[in-house]
């Protein structure tokens, strides 16, 4: 490893995480709230600690291998975890612990969502509004952002884009240089937020939560300013306008971009991705609004409007909630989480093992029935039109596999520490998924987990949000040695 290179990076890192702080402090200010000096701490603190990690190795230019960007990314979502969690730390109503602040913290970087936080109501606006923006950073990813200046500063970012990028094919850029991809994905993520916060605005929210939930939904985040997330408001015009854009926010920026630049929508229904993602949206909201329906549990208003609104935060592990989804009858529950496995596109700011893996490994199992047919025929995986290159299937198996496997072992670990299987199940998928909600214990917040617990799943939401790989691989001795 280059510590010559990669310190003086995270450095970089933590000096522009810092600035993080100066929204909530000026909210802080508005509100006329004493969490200013708190965020003020926070700030001077994580600029520091930075300044020290940079400076002295300022004059060093050289270029980022691709272990030095594996090593950064972990590195940098571990200590941003740490340094996230300060102002929750120092919070004194409610006084957190290192464990719990922590875990609030990851998980509003990760974009999971899940909460250890009661009485989210009467929380300061300044927490509030950090909470949200934690989720906002976290979406797209910091490190996209400081990849656009890094170039200005002697240090090459393609691996870091790389290695943060979330699906399974990362190698195509939106433009020629690393740079202009990093300020084209920031400048679509700008403009999806503010124009999400407009359509809050105009459905009946105020200002401050039509900011705070456009932070969340289009970083498919989940935090709310209310316990009763997006149900607060009782409006179905509200819960419409958070449905549209998570379902955007669910779709491959890519293809906003290229839609945004050619002024055309026409390659989205060309993307066998995007087909299968809205499939699976539309036949899960179809069962979910006859089960609600035909049981009795809503009229049919109501179940489209909490049926789709669930099925759209769920499978684009978003996690926001109109009602209790925990309580629904007979397998809605279950049905609603195993969507949230797929997730969304690759390329998103959703979780889950993303719909182009799904897709793949369903069309490899067919590949395989037909050869039990004919098995001396050569069959080929197509993805639009275009074979899949073997490789690419390999990788998604491998994925897959290891997936399961890590799933089966973080149950079995969150079960130790004393938690039912329902619970111990839910939790572990919703980490992993970055979803937020759970079921069994777990199904209101995660406070009530013991800690071990929490630090597991801790782990989990990393395990997630790096989409295993990234992380896994800095525990093999191979990658180490040379």
């Amino acid at each position: 490893m280059q510590f010559s290179v990669v310190l003086p990076v995270l450095g970089i890192l933590l000096m522009l995480f810092s600035f993080s702080s100066l929204p909530p402090l000026a909210v802080a200010l508005i509100y006329g709230e004493a969490e200013v000096s708190l965020f003020l701490y926070t700030f001077f603190l994580t600029f520091l600690i930075g300044f020290f990690f940079w400076f002295p190795f300022r004059r060093i230019k050289a270029d980022l291998r691709t272990r030095d960007g594996f090593i950064i990314t972990v590195l940098f979502w571990v200590v941003l975890g740490g340094m996230g969690a300060l102002p929750l730390l120092l919070m004194t109503d409610p006084a957190l612990s290192v464990t719990d602040a922590v875990f609030e913290s990851m998980s509003g970087l990760t974009t999971t969502g899940a909460t250890i936080l009661t009485g989210i109501d009467d929380l300061p606006k300044s927490i509030l509004f950090y909470r949200q923006q934690l989720q906002w950073l976290g979406g797209m990813g910091i490190i996209v952002l400081a990849v656009a200046i890094m170039p200005m500063l002697g240090v090459g970012g393609m691996q870091l884009y790389r290695t943060e990028t979330p699906g399974p094919i990362k190698d195509n850029k939106l433009t020629p240089r690393i740079k202009e991809t990093a300020k084209a994905l920031w400048l679509l993520y700008l403009t999806l937020t503010a124009v999400c916060a407009l359509g809050y605005w105009l459905a009946g929210m105020n200002l401050f939560d039509a900011v705070s939930h456009s932070f969340s939904t289009i970083a498919i985040g989940g935090f709310s300013t209310h316990d009763a997330s997006i149900g607060y408001f009782d409006s179905p015009l509200i819960n419409a306008t958070a449905t549209f854009f998570m379902l955007v926010a669910g779709i491959n920026f890519a293809l906003h971009f290229f839609a945004w630049r050619n002024k055309s929508t026409h390659h989205y229904w060309k993307d066998p991705e995007v087909r299968a993602y809205l499939l699976i949206l539309l036949v899960v909201s179809f069962i979910t609004v006859a089960g609600l329906y035909f049981s009795g549990t809503y009229d049919l208003a109501d179940s489209l409007d909490h049926g789709i609104f669930e099925v759209v935060s769920v499978a684009t592990t978003t996690g926001y909630a109109t009602s209790g989804f925990s309580a629904w009858p007979t397998f809605l529950p279950l049905l609603l989480f195993m969507t949230s496995f797929a997730g969304g596109c690759a390329g998103s700011t959703a979780g889950g093992m993303k719909v182009i893996r799904v897709l793949l490994i369903f069309k490899q199992g067919m590949r395989e029935l037909r050869r039990l047919v004919h098995p001396n025929a050569i069959f080929s995986i197509k993805l639009g039109g275009k074979a899949v290159h073997s490789r690419v299937g390999e990788a998604v198996w491998g994925f897959f596999a290891t997936y399961v496997f890590l799933f089966a072992v973080l149950i079995l670990a969150v079960m130790a520490t004393g938690v039912d299987l329902t619970t111990a199940f839910s939790t572990v998928a919703s980490s992993m998924n970055n979803l937020g909600p759970a079921l069994g214990e777990a199904a209101e917040n995660y406070d009530s987990l013991p800690d071990t617990a929490k630090w597991i799943l801790c782990f989990a939401m990393l395990l997630g949000r790096l989409e295993i790989f990234t992380l896994l691989v800095l525990f093999t001795p191979t990658f180490w040695k040379y």
